[in-house]
C-alpha cells in the first residue's frame, strides 16, 4: 500500500469537486509512491502532530483542516505553517486534507454528528451537491431525534456527547425538541433555513453575537465551538481508510489542536 492508495480512497469517498472554491483539500505535501507505514488522523496539522506521527511510526497525516490554504512565497522558521512543512518533508511524511468536500458529501462530517446525537430521517440542509443529477451531499442536515427531549436535556446531551463544559445557547425552549438542524464548523449561514424548515434546535460550531437575537422560543440555538463540533471527524477518516485497507495502521491523534482555551 502506497500513499496514493490512501489519497485515492479518500477522494473517492469525498471527491475534490465537492469542496468550496476557497478551499484547498487533497495532497498538501509529500510523495505519493512511498509505502505507507501508518496513518495519523487529526483535525489540524501542527508541529506537535508531526512529532506524534514520527513517534507512532506514521508517514502519512490526514487532517480535516488543510495546512495550506494559500501559496507559500517563503519557507522558513518564521511561521508555524512553514515549520510544519519543513518538519514533514524532513521526516518523509505526506500530508493530506479532506475539508469542505468531507463536510458536504453524503456520509461525511455532518452524518457523523447526526449519528453521535441519534438523529434519524436525515434530509439535506442548504445547497445540495449533485453528481449526474443525483444528490451526493449537502452543506448541512436536518433530522429527528428518536426520542424528543426537553431543552435542558438537549443541552445536557450535547455537552456530554461533545465533551464540552460550557456552550452558547439562547433562551431555553419551553417545548420539546425533536427536529434538529446541524452543520459542523461555522454553520450560522444555515440558521435561517433551519428556522424556515421548523427545526426545534440548530447545532453548529460558530455563530456571531448578533445572530442570536430575535429567535427566542423559535429555535434552540446550540453553539459548541468549531473544534468540538468536528471532534469526531478523525474517527470518520479512520473508518473510511480501514474499510478499504483493513491492514492499514490508523491512529486517531491524541493531540488536542484546538487553539481556543476556556477558563
Amino acid at each position: 500500500m502506497i500513499v496514493k492508495n490512501i489519497l485515492d480512497t479518500l477522494e473517492q469517498f469525498a471527491p475534490l469537486p465537492l469542496q468550496e472554491g476557497y478551499d484547498n483539500a487533497g495532497l498538501q505535501c509529500g510523495v505519493t509512491d512511498a509505502e505507507v507505514s501508518g496513518v495519523l488522523l487529526c483535525l489540524d496539522v501542527t508541529e506537535t502532530i508531526i512529532e506524534e506521527a514520527i513517534q507512532r511510526g506514521c508517514n502519512v497525516v490526514v487532517s480535516h483542516h488543510p495546512l495550506l490554504f494559500h501559496g507559500l512565497k517563503c519557507i522558513s522558521e518564521a511561521d508555524y505553517i512553514s515549520r510544519v512543512v519543513m518538519k514533514a518533508i524532513k521526516a518523509g511524511i505526506a500530508i493530506i486534507a479532506m475539508h469542505t468536500n468531507l463536510d458536504a458529501v453524503k456520509g461525511g462530517v455532518n452524518y457523523k454528528i447526526a449519528d453521535k446525537i441519534g438523529l434519524d430521517d436525515l434530509e439535506p440542509l442548504g445547497d445540495v451537491r449533485l453528481n449526474n443529477g443525483r444528490v451526493v451531499g449537502s452543506e448541512g442536515l436536518i433530522g429527528t431525534l428518536i426520542e424528543p427531549l426537553a431543552a435542558d436535556d438537549w443541552i445536557k446531551l450535547i455537552k456530554e456527547t461533545f465533551h464540552v463544559e460550557c456552550l452558547e445557547c439562547n433562551e431555553l425552549l419551553r417545548r420539546e425538541i425533536r427536529k434538529v438542524a446541524i452543520c459542523g464548523g461555522a454553520g450560522s449561514f444555515l440558521l435561517d433555513e433551519a428556522v424556515e424548515k421548523k427545526a426545534d434546535a440548530f447545532l453548529t460550531g460558530e455563530m456571531k453575537y448578533h445572530e442570536f437575537f430575535g429567535l427566542e422560543q423559535v429555535i434552540q440555538i446550540t453553539v459548541i465551538g468549531h473544534y468540538q463540533s468536528e471532534m469526531y471527524t478523525p474517527e470518520l477518516l479512520s473508518d473510511i481508510i480501514v474499510k478499504a485497507w483493513p491492514d492499514c495502521k490508523c491512529f486517531v491523534s491524541e493531540t488536542n489542536t484546538n487553539p481556543i482555551l476556556y477558563f
